[in-house]
């Protein structure tokens, strides 16, 4: 009539180990229910899980391509990195106008007037091609934790010929602008024209009971220009400028219309450590337990403070 109980400790995600008694029945019953409720509890609804949600980031990007173009305006033209990457200037104007008939005034502007002008096609029409560069970091302080999104390895030239793949390249973040665009379900050429504003949102959900294993980068891509209000046009434009000044000393400009993609990075996360309560000072062996668990791992500290 006795009863075997087996306890099965996970310990470090690596070893595990077993924990046999020899109880009686009524016992074994009472420690077998207690033991299932951990598991529930514990292991299935992270009962005692600390959290971490200020995921403290930093991104750093890179975009790579040349094109050449001739047009009758500007003739043939090398375009580089430093010719199409503009950070927009965005200024707001206030305009008042005066409806007294009898009064005049002078203003000072340039001439001539930009003239409207709709672009018939991308002018890079090679840019779904270009490369780009995302290097994300990330740091949960809570935990001591850090990690980043490009792949440890000491071939020095990974990043030179490797691309992204979900499933073969996780860890080389490198993407194809057009693979972007399709990956947002829109077409590159189509966007270019006029225009657009892509998302891209790299989530970090890490299970940090089993360190870095359990903590990866997932890329979500969206388009953000589209708005069910009609009277809302898609596309994504700005203005900028280039002085010049002549012999005379007399200043004239360079005015741009510029259409292009926007890419808007996101970061957001959640890191989260277990600290199992029970097997860490209620069993027997929860001195044994507690050191395998934390060992060379720096954690203990977090559930030594942790009040359940």
């Amino acid at each position: 009539d006795d009863f075997i109980a087996v306890f099965c400790v996970y310990i470090c995600g690596s070893r595990v180990e077993c924990i046999i008694d020899l109880l009686t029945t009524v016992e074994g019953v009472f420690i077998l229910s207690i033991a299932l409720f951990h598991r529930w509890v514990f292991l299935s609804k992270k009962g005692y899980q600390e959290t971490d949600e200020a995921i403290q980031t930093s991104v750093i990007t890179k975009l790579k391509g040349v094109s050449v173009t001739n047009t009758s305006e500007s003739g043939v033209l090398v375009w580089g990195p430093e010719d199409y990457v503009i950070p927009p200037q965005v200024k707001t104007v206030t305009l008042l106008k005066d409806e007294n008939s009898t009064s005049t005034c002078e203003i000072y502007g340039w001439c001539p007037t930009e003239r409207k002008y709709k672009p018939q096609g991308p002018l890079l029409a090679n840019a779904e091609n270009f490369t780009i560069y995302i290097k994300n970091f990330i740091r949960f302080s809570k935990f001591a934790f850090s990690k980043s999104n490009v792949l440890k390895t000491n071939d020095d030239s990974y990043l030179k010929k490797c691309r992204y793949d979900e499933e073969l390249h996780p860890y080389c973040p490198i993407f194809r602008l057009g693979e972007i665009t399709r990956r947002a379900g829109h077409n590159f050429q189509d966007m270019a024209a006029f225009g657009g504003s892509i998302g891209i949102m790299i989530e970090w959900d890490c299970d940090l009971d089993k360190g870095d294993s359990r903590c990866h980068p997932r890329y979500h891509f969206t388009r953000l220009d589209i708005s069910s209000d009609k009277t809302v046009a898609m596309g994504f434009n700005f203005r900028h400028t280039r002085y010049y000044k002549n012999e005379a000393g007399e200043s004239y400009r360079s005015l741009f219309k510029v259409y292009g993609v926007r890419f808007n990075i996101m970061v957001n996360g959640k890191g989260a450590f277990f600290c199992d309560m029970v097997l860490l000072y209620l069993m027997k062996k929860s001195t044994s337990y507690r050191e395998r668990k934390y060992e060379g791992s720096g954690y203990e500290s977090i559930c030594s403070n942790f009040t359940p």
